[in-house]
């Protein structure tokens, strides 16, 4: 155990939760106990939340199925004994096993959208989602995307939000892990777009033979060595094939980039998420005029590239 966990309640600490549950009644009283241990911990946040207030009332909230346009409604609720001890559990997760509140409810947020979550899962936080919300706007020109493709779609997020910005387009969500594909299924099916989004087991682009897309969006794994040695104890329990991708993260990107022509149509877009990888892709591949996303809801990292620059860039790809 951490010196940070000695500065935690010792009976959340130990699981003994009978004498916080004769203190703790109210919806209230169990967020502002959160919040004290919260901040004790010294957690990191950045699966949803930045300060640990927000992250109390997304876990407290969420794990009561309460909803957040009604918090002050429901604060000052009491709380079965049940209700009480369940929430302290989770608590107890959050504090001394770093668990991400997501992995804890069991669902995550994106483009204003609940998502189903496990850890076989990386928990959604692309700022792709500003992108999707623009309809891709400047970068598909005005163009409809009749087909897109997901490609390592995790939980299936991008894809789908894709499809619900495009309601009448086809989408392909692929990713090389079952487990993940099981939860992007359940999402399609959360979200009602089984008529128009499809989940398939694929290495990249290995089972994507022949097919072709208008729009090709990925968020792959891409966190370098370095990154991943100096990751806080939170993301790791994220899925490690969700994360790293080799000594500079590119592993995946390369491939992308050698093969994602063959599968766009000829005005398709490519758009890609590196993080904190993008100077390593740009010293890579120094004269592509990679065009980089700004974001007014902030992140950083992600690229377009259209068919034709793919083409012709494909000799530095490799292709």
């Amino acid at each position: 155990m951490s010196a940070n966990h000695f500065s935690i309640d010792a009976d959340l600490v130990s699981g003994d939760f009978a004498a916080l549950q004769r203190d703790l009644v109210s919806v209230r009283d169990v967020v502002r106990f959160a919040v004290t241990q919260f901040e004790r911990a010294q957690l990191f946040y950045g699966h949803g939340t930045d300060n640990a207030f927000d992250e109390a009332m997304a876990l407290v909230l969420q794990w009561l199925r309460l909803p957040f346009d009604q918090a002050a409604v429901v604060l000052d609720a009491r709380l079965t004994e049940r209700e009480r001890a369940a929430v302290l559990a989770a608590i107890r997760e959050r504090c001394v096993d770093r668990v991400p509140v997501p992995y804890l409810v069991g669902e995550a947020w994106f483009a204003g959208r609940s998502y189903s979550v496990d850890r076989n899962v990386l928990i959604p936080r692309s700022p792709i989602a500003e992108l999707i919300e623009a309809g891709f706007e400047p970068w598909l020109g005005g163009r409809y995307p009749e087909r897109m493709l997901d490609l390592c779609t995790g939980s299936g997020c991008i894809g789908i939000a894709c499809a619900l910005a495009f309601d009448e387009s086809e989408v392909v969500l692929s990713d090389i892990s079952p487990e993940a594909l099981a939860i992007a299924r359940r999402n399609i099916e959360r979200h009602g777009v089984g008529d128009r989004v499809s989940a398939l087991q694929s290495d990249l682009f290995a089972a994507l033979s022949g097919e072709r897309f208008d729009l090709i969006v990925s968020n792959p794994p891409y966190v370098d060595a370095r990154d991943m040695d100096e990751l806080p104890p939170e993301f790791r329990h994220e899925p490690r094939l969700a994360l790293a991708a080799g000594d500079d993260g590119l592993d995946l990107v390369r491939t992308m980039l050698r093969e994602a022509a063959e599968h766009l149509t000829d005005d398709g877009l490519l758009v890609v998420e590196v993080g904190n990888s993008w100077e390593a892709l740009e010293q890579a591949f120094q004269d592509v005029p990679f065009t980089w996303v700004e974001f007014e809801r902030g992140g950083h990292g992600v690229f377009a590239l259209d068919r034709q620059q793919l083409v012709e860039y494909a000799d530095a790809f490799g292709a």
